[in-house]
């Protein structure tokens, strides 16, 4: 495995793994929930490409010294960088807009429910690392906890859930951006800020002839009141503060521990829905909340106990 980077003096977030975890997942929550707000109104892979030039140039001023120091390293390791790029920023984030034209909500927030157990079976294929038995308890508790959520603690509601093609294409996101986390344990020893910086920009390059493309198909961005506002968010919030927090959480516990936060995601979705929309909250939110803090609380603990050394 390679060298861990330099921690930032004085930053005392950056060793608060689980802070760092909830904090992505809210973030990402707010950026699904825009994705299905502008859906048909910003075309998809659009939207991923101007989001990540964006950010790059954003960090670039930021990033410039550690991507200096770190060109060999970068040189050394550009395919590897390449393959992060084209998993964790290309694909998942173009496709996952895409397929949030599609699907409804409780869907949306279902599919994403997903993630832990693909990350799992990636990690298992890859390395052959596998879950303790609390680790899967806790996994298959925080999946309860959100199905009870979005079906509003009605099997009747979960078993009238239809599938469509934006699922399909959410799930195939899904599963792309699960390999990223897994194989992130192998990212070169760059600087926070010079990696994600580096994989921003070879995202965005590996986006641009498929916006250019879309644009040819008569989808073009409109520079509106609500896109620009919306372009700021995603640029800030769910690209450049939440991948440096993802990248450094799963870094500090690997993957399979990172994994059950992304529960947390449908959570905040749900929250979010009740603060600004207006719905109000009812025992089955109490209840899977409960159960999703129960059990990304027993897959952590599981976690620890698994990497403590024997006495």
């Amino acid at each position: 495995m390679s060298a861990r980077p330099a921690r930032p003096s004085g930053f005392a977030l950056y060793d608060a793994p689980y802070l760092l975890l909830t904090v992505t997942a809210l973030l990402w929550a707010i950026n699904i929930v825009l994705g299905r707000f502008v859906a048909g109104h910003v075309p998809p892979v659009t939207l991923a490409f101007v989001r990540w030039v964006g950010a790059t140039l954003i960090l670039l001023p930021f990033a410039f010294g550690q991507i200096r120091r770190d060109l060999p390293l970068i040189l050394r390791h550009f395919w590897l960088l390449v393959l992060l790029a084209a998993t964790g920023i290309a694909c998942y984030n173009a496709m996952s807009y895409y397929g949030l034209q599609y699907t409804q909500a409780l869907n949306g927030l279902l599919v994403q429910s997903t993630a832990p157990l693909l990350v799992a079976l990636w990690t298992f294929f890859i390395f052959r690392e596998r879950l303790s038995p609390g680790q899967m308890a806790g996994i298959v508790t925080s999946l309860v906890g959100v199905l009870v959520i979005i079906s509003h603690g009605s099997l009747d509601t979960f078993l009238h859930l239809k599938p469509n093609v934006g699922d399909v294409w959410i799930i195939f996101a899904l599963f792309i951006y699960a390999f990223y986390a897994a194989i992130l344990r192998k990212r070169p020893a760059l600087g926070p800020l010079s990696f994600l910086a580096v994989i921003m920009a070879l995202g965005s390059v590996l986006l641009a002839p498929f916006a250019v493309w879309e644009a040819a198909l008569g989808h073009t961005l409109h520079f509106d009141q609500m896109t620009l506002a919306v372009l700021a968010y995603v640029m800030v919030g769910p690209s450049i503060v939440a991948y440096l927090f993802f990248n450094r959480g799963v870094e500090l516990v690997g993957a399979n521990a990172a994994a059950p936060f992304l529960h947390l995601m449908p959570v905040f979705g749900t929250a979010l829905a009740i603060l600004f929309l207006g719905e109000t909250m009812a025992w089955y939110h109490v209840a899977g909340y409960a159960l999703v803090i129960a059990g990304i609380a027993l897959a952590t603990l599981a976690a620890r106990a698994k990497v403590r050394p024997p006495a």
